[in-house]
């Protein structure tokens, strides 16, 4: 996992704003948004009280921001992912995940938040390929 030192610089920032220890930074430019995963344990932290934390990381840098939270267990960082989508059930095999997204859901989860699921699966967990079932 390679950062740019750009993303060097959101990270410094951001774990200055909320005291949160971010474990990665991606920046999307067509979104004009920023996605950071903390550490497991720190999104109370990133968020901040009313989402003050998350406001102050925004206003600072002048983009969206999304925070993940990581885990070491793949099936429950899918599940992150995804947040606050409801999960029925993943299954890892193969390097491939497979998510049973509620029926509600799966009309809303778009072409670029299945792209950016796989991406964050592939960077943190091997995953090669997300299957929405």
């Amino acid at each position: 996992m390679k950062l740019s030192a750009g993303e060097i610089g959101y990270i410094a920032l951001f774990e200055k704003i909320t005291g949160a220890t971010a474990k990665d930074c991606i920046t999307d430019e067509e979104e004009n948004k920023i996605l950071f995963v903390v550490k497991k344990g720190d999104m109370g932290l990133a968020i901040g009280k009313k989402g003050a934390n998350i406001q102050r990381v925004r206003q600072a840098i002048g983009k969206k921001i999304e925070v993940i939270e990581y885990s070491e267990d793949p099936v429950e960082f899918v599940k992150n992912i995804f947040h606050p989508l409801r999960v029925n059930n993943v299954s890892i095999s193969n390097n491939v995940a497979r998510v049973d997204l509620d029926d509600r859901d799966k009309v809303v989860i778009g072409r670029r938040n299945i792209q950016k699921a796989k991406m964050l699966a592939e960077r943190h967990h091997n995953i090669s390929s997300i299957i929405i079932i």
